[in-house]
């Protein structure tokens, strides 16, 4: 029996039916916040995050298509692919372009991919550097490109040896690799592997506009069981009286020391980043810094990588650990590493690896929540910064709305990638206003680049209801993230602006870092008799 019945004086019923039905509007209230909340509408928007995806050229997983396709048909899919991408809001991309000993571009040390040109050695026709290409397109869009490298693997296959071409290293330097499976790796143990290596990649560094180097969770080899990987003559001759474990990781330890060096000397704005594995280290094997986690594979002991020493001795600018599970699964779940790696960023940046290649499977990948819940659960740790998605192509599929869902809620926004204060911090000087105008079309304005020393690459432009308050945290404000412009006059006109509806709008300038200068107020619309329009400029 509902409590407000059993009272029978008439007075005390009206007062208890108000009370009702305030009750009952606050339990819908509450409903509907909680909805909310689950999907993703009222968790406030972050100003910056790093919103990317992989794309795997690795066996024509993602692009090209296939091997052998035009340099027409290699160029219209990846635009495609951008296009698709930067629709859902992702700001940055992650391409692989040296699955093995080849590569996406023209290089004196390996020959050009077979998954590229269908023939290994084999230059596309007609000629492009695709690298150059890749590059400047995700840059015409405003996205970061992530120069994407496998440091070990060689030979793919090896029953596909023999479509190696006469320059690749495998053929030149024999001694260099060994065969585990069916696959073939540089020996990690031998210095002149190491400098080989460093050189591959400062060489990517030097000659292209890379945002960051890349590398993925393959370092020495996922166990074959009952097989041990053939490195026994290398740990004889180096071992130095470590164990073989040990002398393993160092030898990994050493090349990445190598490459950060080697990266930062090349250009200092250049990031390093990582994607391991998802577990570093299970509790039972290493107490009190490991996991609690039960995963038959891991970093440290299985792949060999001490994620941990290059984070704490600074040597990688970000991590991106590959959490392709859900919150269920009981060996790793999802949420215990989430926040584990929350807590072991050493001062460097942390993004996730997602599993979207999972979306519609069975189980907890069957739910269309389970990325969401995910993407909620990062943004609730100050220290995780965005998130990578695995991988690109599979957003085409749109699986269980997962593109709709980003579009709609989660990447609603513009985001801009976070800052790396250990490499640079000093922000570029704010734009110089000029002024606003009404035009047919919307609001357009107008602004000078206040940077004389050419450290500007992008504005970000907010836009204020009349009347509020500018709240430049809050990413529900920016309305557009634009590239620099080569002329002397910056312009954007807002489209978007309702008719008779009157705007505060803030400019401000990104360097390549993503330090933002000071803001620029534009407020005052231009008088059609007056040649140079007129603005408020506000400090930081």
């Amino acid at each position: 029996m509902p409590f407000y019945s059993a009272i029978l004086n008439s007075q005390n019923v009206k007062i208890l039916l108000k009370i009702k039905k305030i009750f009952e509007g606050l339990i819908l209230t509450l409903c509907f916040l909680g909805l909310l909340f689950s999907n993703g509408i009222a968790q406030h928007a972050p100003k910056r995050e790093l919103r990317a995806a992989w794309i795997a050229t690795v066996a024509n997983i993602d692009w090209p298509s296939k091997p052998g396709l035009s340099t027409a048909q290699q160029q219209k899919e990846y635009v495609r692919l951008l296009d698709t991408l930067k629709s859902i809001g992702m700001n940055a991309v992650v391409v692989q372009i040296r699955p093995a000993t080849d590569a996406f571009y023209p290089s004196t040390y390996e020959p050009w991919s077979y998954w590229l040109t269908g023939k290994q050695g084999e230059a596309p026709d007609p000629y492009y550097d695709p690298l150059k290409f890749m590059i400047r397109e995700a840059h015409k869009r405003g996205m970061e490109f992530h120069a994407w490298c496998n440091p070990y693997r060689a030979v793919f296959n090896v029953n596909d040896e023999n479509a190696l071409a006469p320059g690749n290293p495998v053929r030149k330097h024999p001694d260099w690799f060994v065969q585990y499976g069916r696959k073939k790796y540089f020996k990690p143990g031998l210095p002149e592997v190491r400098t080989y290596l460093v050189k591959v990649i400062k060489d990517i560094v030097k000659r292209y506009d890379v945002d960051a180097l890349h590398f993925d969770d393959y370092f020495y080899p996922y166990h074959i069981a009952g097989k041990e990987f053939p490195d026994q003559n290398t740990y004889e001759k180096y071992g130095n009286g470590l164990s073989k474990a040990d002398w393993r990781r160092q030898n990994v330890n050493k090349v990445i020391k190598m490459l950060a060096k080697g990266i930062k000397n090349e250009k200092p704005w250049v990031k390093f980043g990582i994607s391991p594995f998802g577990v570093w280290r299970n509790y039972s094997d290493d107490k009190p810094r490991g996991s609690r986690t039960h995963a038959g594979v891991t970093n440290y002991d299985g792949l060999y990588a001490n994620i941990l020493l290059w984070l704490k001795k600074g040597w990688i600018d970000y991590v991106a650990p590959q959490l392709y599970w859900d919150f269920n699964l009981d060996a790793a779940p999802y949420g215990l590493l989430l926040k584990w790696w929350a807590h072991h960023t050493y001062g460097r940046q942390l993004y996730i690896g997602q599993a979207i290649y999972r979306i519609g499977n069975s189980g907890a990948w069957s739910n269309p929540d389970e990325i969401p819940h995910q993407i909620r659960a990062n943004r609730s740790y100050d220290d995780v910064k965005g998130s990578i998605f695995f991988s690109a192509s599979i957003f085409y599929d749109n699986p269980l709305g997962i593109n709709d869902s980003l579009k709609s809620h989660y990447y609603k926004y513009p985001a801009i990638p976070p800052r790396m204060p250990w490499i640079d911090s000093v922000a570029p000087a704010a734009p110089i206003p000029l002024g606003l105008r009404r035009i047919s079309r919307g609001y357009e304005l107008h602004w000078k680049d206040g940077d004389q020393s050419n450290q500007t690459t992008q504005f970000v432009i907010y836009r204020f209801p009349e009347g509020e308050t500018p709240d430049r945290s809050n990413a529900e404000y920016i309305l557009k993230i634009v590239n620099k412009k080569p002329s002397k006059i910056q312009t954007y006109i807002d489209v978007s602006a309702d008719e008779g509806d009157k705007y505060l709008y803030e400019v401000t300038a990104l360097d390549r870092l993503h330090n933002e200068s000071g803001i620029v107020d534009v407020f005052r619309e231009t008088k059609k008799n007056k040649k140079e329009p007129k603005a408020i400029y506000r400090g930081s």
